[in-house]
């Protein structure tokens, strides 16, 4: 039972995290662009990047197929990686705070989605909590 609260508590701090992100992204774009190019990305992945911070929380989410669901989680997981290792490719630690804040989130989430859900995931690795 308590697998069943820290996975919507985590998920939905998660997805919080997530869409502020988007909206910092939507509302700030010039401020957005500056810090893409001060971590060495190119201008044009702000409203690609927006784009997937919205869709990869509302896969997991709605969660309309398992498989895609866990796609998502996937492509949270390289982002927060990827995102963390920029921010200490450039020397800002402190940068990279949000990120390891979210892979604590999406661990907890990926690891009790099976007790919260009414179709399993069949990874292994969410199986095996």
């Amino acid at each position: 039972m308590p697998e069943i609260y820290i996975y919507w508590a985590s998920t939905a701090l998660l997805c919080v995290l997530y869409l502020t992100s988007a909206l910092l992204y939507l509302t700030k774009a010039a401020w957005t662009r500056q810090a893409l190019a001060d971590l060495g990305y190119p201008a044009y992945l702000v409203p690609v990047m927006a784009a997937v911070k919205i869709l990869g929380p509302a896969a997991i989410l709605l969660r309309l197929d398992v498989a895609l669901s866990d796609l998502a989680y996937a492509g949270l997981f390289y982002h927060l990686v990827l995102s963390g290792l920029a921010h200490f490719g450039v020397r800002k630690p402190l940068g990279a705070l949000p990120a390891a804040i979210g892979f604590a989130l999406l661990a907890a989430s990926f690891a009790t989605q099976n007790a919260a859900r009414a179709i399993p995931s069949p990874s292994p690795l969410a199986a095996a909590f």
